[in-house]
């Protein structure tokens, strides 16, 4: 940011005080637009000081690069906009903006006296204790030699002045402001950086998003964009960049021969971004995050691994994300400013468990056991009746497999709900089974007559749920038409396998490697075909179908309010600094998922079987019988890993409004490790009356 800035005046908010709510339901005052630019004060004052300071340098000292005669008599300076800020449902910020000291090294000087420069440049680090490595290749262009990797070097415009020294505590840099002739070619300004309240210690880095330098492929495509703005490149932040963002004033000032602004000519204000209203509850949102933080150390002193998780929480009656959590995480406030080499390096690294992903809607997993609320239905689509009871026994034969409850128990006759109540896989086995032979068998082509796969795919599962976050994925249900894509994609590899085998698992397991070569043989073969063991595994939510924990919490959403699937949103309104006015964002019409009411209805009755009497009632015993849950047990075996622990339910199991799924990455079993996060939740949810 450099030039004149001239602001509005606006009343300031003190950084913190929550705003009033701004839910359509809520009593609260409107939000308060006192804040808004409170950072923009600070800067303009900076700027003053730096711009007056200098003017008096330049005519005092009289360098020769001043004594250059001025190209024209005037001169544009762009003036940025204050970027909106990202509010909880009830105004509290989660984003905000603060003001913050940059040093800026001028291109030419280092490429025209590259010694110079970098001599510049070390000095600078030192003053600042960094490594002037690390100052010097901010300043270089990405992809020229002697660059490092993205994003420790500049991948903006060459033409501005490239920033080398974000967040700078202004008293470090006096020498800097006052003997420039000692640092060729760096320059002090002020700007505006996001700023993370953490109320309630909410960290939320997933949902919220960061951002990043605009690239010169983003200021060819996009008009608005200037060198020098930061766009959104993750979460709300990109989602919503556009509204975000605002819209760039300018200055025109003339300039004496020496290159001395005399006074104003022109000047277009720049329009401040709108602040985003989410539907995130910033209460819930820390207490989803603390749960899952407690689950995961709670697993690993029992020795599992628990490597990462999510915890999400949806209203039913819209879809609307009311908390989102994934694990692990990392702090936000990094990318402020620009982000080291180092920092970089280990966010992305194995050994960090690759914290940018967020495990909420861009990792898909098995969802075990919990994917039986969605294969009862299945099972009366084939033909079979809510009225009768199913043998349970320890293991079901298909061919020369026996398929395996968990730990091999058996319950003798069941009801389907009861099978739900103590999750019994084998008569999920045993009619799935029976489907595929009606259907054919080997000899059918096609899913449409498949209920498993049909049911899957009408509450949503294998596509993505249209969530406002980019970086969605889509899963996957396994059906014929999947199973010969992926094997001829993978045909030549498998079969190169089938013969070669596994060597670098031999050389620790040889055991696993033998097994692995055998699949690989078979799967060389027929691997395109959709067989009796693949039916039976989709029915118990194994093999090859794959969900996200929004992709479960969106299915028992929709089981929970009589089979409406909303697409969820996190972004409600956005509302105008100046103004004040509210503009309500647009929803996708929900869309039916064709699940019978009476059915639905037994299930539900099923699952909240499981919370009183079945899989998950030790980790609800003394829940308070005024917020009754429903919900489903899930441990999924994943080969060579731990079993993937998961809990999805809602509440109250009689009038329902939340939907909450929880999964934690080899964690161990559901009813140990994600049941008892859920609890936590359900606690705050019924506690804050939402």
């Amino acid at each position: 940011m450099s030039g004149i800035l001239r602001g509005r005046r606006r009343r300031v908010r003190p950084v913190g005080r929550p705003l009033a709510p701004l839910g359509p339901s809520s009593t609260r005052a409107p939000v308060e637009r006192r804040g808004r630019l409170a950072a923009v004060a600070v800067v303009v004052g900076l700027l003053l000081g730096l711009l007056v300071g200098r003017l008096g340098q330049l005519q005092l000292l009289g360098s020769a690069s001043v004594a250059q005669p001025a190209a024209s008599n005037t001169r544009t300076v762009s003036l940025p906009a204050v970027r909106g800020r990202i509010l909880d449902r009830h105004g509290i910020p989660l984003v905000d903006n603060a003001s913050s000291v940059t040093v800026t090294m001028d291109r030419r000087v280092l490429v025209g006296d590259p010694a110079r420069g970098e001599g510049s440049l070390t000095a600078l680090a030192r003053s600042l204790g960094e490594d002037p490595a690390a100052v010097i290749g901010r300043a270089r262009l990405c992809g020229e030699q002697g660059a490092p990797p993205p994003p420790a070097c500049w991948n903006g415009s060459p033409q501005v002045p490239i920033p080398v020294a974000p967040g700078v505590d202004p008293r470090r840099i006096l020498s800097l402001v006052e003997r420039p002739d000692l640092y060729p070619g760096l320059a002090v300004r002020a700007d505006l950086a996001r700023q993370f309240p953490r109320p309630d210690g909410v960290n939320a880095a997933h949902v919220l998003g960061y951002l990043g330098r605009v690239t010169a492929g983003e200021l060819a495509a996009d008009a608005a964009l200037a060198p020098d703005d930061l766009v959104g490149r993750a979460g709300l932040e990109a989602g919503y960049d556009a509204v975000l963002r605002g819209r760039r004033g300018s200055q025109v000032v003339s300039v004496d021969p020496r290159g001395l602004v005399l006074g104003e000519v022109s000047r277009r204000e720049p329009t401040p971004g709108a602040d985003l209203v989410t539907s995130l509850d910033a209460g819930i949102q820390a207490a989803a995050e603390r749960a899952l933080a407690d689950g995961i150390a709670g697993a690993r002193a029992r020795g599992e691994v628990a490597d990462s998780g999510a915890v999400v929480v949806l209203d039913v009656r819209d879809g609307s994300v009311v908390a989102a959590a994934s694990a692990p995480t990392y702090d936000p406030s990094v990318w402020t400013g620009g982000i080291g080499a180092s920092t970089y390096a280990e966010l992305t690294s194995d050994a960090s468990g690759h914290p940018l992903l967020s495990r909420v809607d861009e990792v898909a997993l098995a969802p075990a056991s919990t994917i039986k609320a969605l294969s009862v239905p299945a099972v009366v689509a084939a033909g079979d009746s809510l009225e009768r009871t199913y043998p349970c026994p320890a293991s079901y034969q298909i061919g020369n497999l026996a398929f395996h409850n968990y730990e091999s128990s058996a319950h003798g006759d069941l009801t389907l709900a009861d099978a739900l109540r103590v999750s019994c896989d084998t008569i999920f086995y045993a009619a799935a089974h029976r489907s595929w032979q009606a259907q054919g068998g080997l000899g059918a082509d096609s899913d449409a007559a498949d209920p498993f796969i049909g049911i899957d795919r009408a509450f949503g599962l294998g596509e993505r749920t249209g969530v406002d976050l980019p970086g969605e994925v889509a899963g996957r249900v396994p059906g014929r038409a999947a199973k010969r894509a992926t094997w001829e994609a993978s045909k030549e590899q498998l079969c190169a396998r089938a013969v070669n085998g596994y060597p670098e698992v031999a050389a620790t397991d040889p055991q696993r490697a033998a097994y692995l070569t055998q699949v690989a043989a078979e799967n060389c073969q027929s691997g395109y075909q959709y067989r009796a063991g693949d039916a039976a595994n989709l029915a118990i939510g194994q093999g090859e179908l794959a969900v996200t924990p929004l992709q479960m919490a969106v299915a028992y959403a929709a089981l929970a309010n009589g089979g409406t699937l909303h697409t969820p949103r996190v972004g409600l309104a956005t509302v105008d600094p100046v103004t004040g006015t509210r503009t309500a964002l647009p929803t996708a019409p929900g869309r039916a998922s064709g699940v019978d009411p009476v059915v639905a209805s037994y299930v539900a009755q099923g699952l909240r079987s499981v919370v009183t009497a079945g899989t998950a009632a030790g980790a609800f015993a003394g829940m308070p019988a005024d917020w009754p849950v429903a919900g489903k047990t899930g441990t999924a075996e994943v080969l060579g890993r731990g079993d993937t622990s998961w809990f999805v339910s809602w509440a109250p199991s009689d009038g329902p409004r939340y939907a909450v799924a929880v999964v934690v990455a080899q964690g161990g079993t559901g009813a140990e490790t994600a049941a008892p996060v859920a609890r936590v939740v359900h606690e705050a949810l019924r506690a804050t009356g939402l």
